[in-house]
């Protein structure tokens, strides 16, 4: 399983993991001890504080995945940011989303072959809880 969450970051780290019913929760964190500020740039290794976000995932084996990210804050070196602490960031999602970026993708190959209402029906079924609307808005942002 390691080497498949190495594909969204090599930096991740397994906690552990569950499977409830057709979902597999999975707990990671970052192995990272140095990160930039997302404003200024400025590397930093103090830690603020920590936050659990859940982010959808492609699933695995036929289970829908929940990746349930340890996210640390840090706080900023630079006496010339205009921000004092930030949130450390990754590729594999985007800033304050709740779906993996090829989780996004997949949504988005899916929809553009049907209507909203039949995607969502067919995603909910085999790949994520996602609802028409969240589809459009995708759509939107995508096309």
């Amino acid at each position: 399983m390691l080497e498949l969450l190495k594909e969204l970051d090599e930096n991740l780290a397994i906690e552990g993991h569950e499977v409830h019913d057709d979902e597999l929760h999975i707990r990671v964190e970052s192995a990272r001890t140095h990160v930039n500020c997302s404003y200024c740039g400025q590397e930093s290794n103090k830690p603020h504080s920590r936050t659990i976000r859940t982010i959808k995932d492609l699933p695995i084996l036929g289970k829908k995945v929940k990746l349930l990210l340890k996210q640390k804050k840090y706080f900023c070196n630079n006496s010339d940011c205009a921000y004092k602490t930030f949130a450390e960031r990754f590729d594999f999602f985007e800033p304050k989303a709740t779906k993996t970026k090829r989780l996004q993708q997949e949504i988005l190959r899916v929809a553009l072959t049907q209507s909203s209402i039949a995607a969502s029906k067919y995603l909910q079924k085999s790949v994520v809880q996602v609802g028409k609307s969240t589809i459009c808005n995708l759509l939107k942002k995508g096309l």
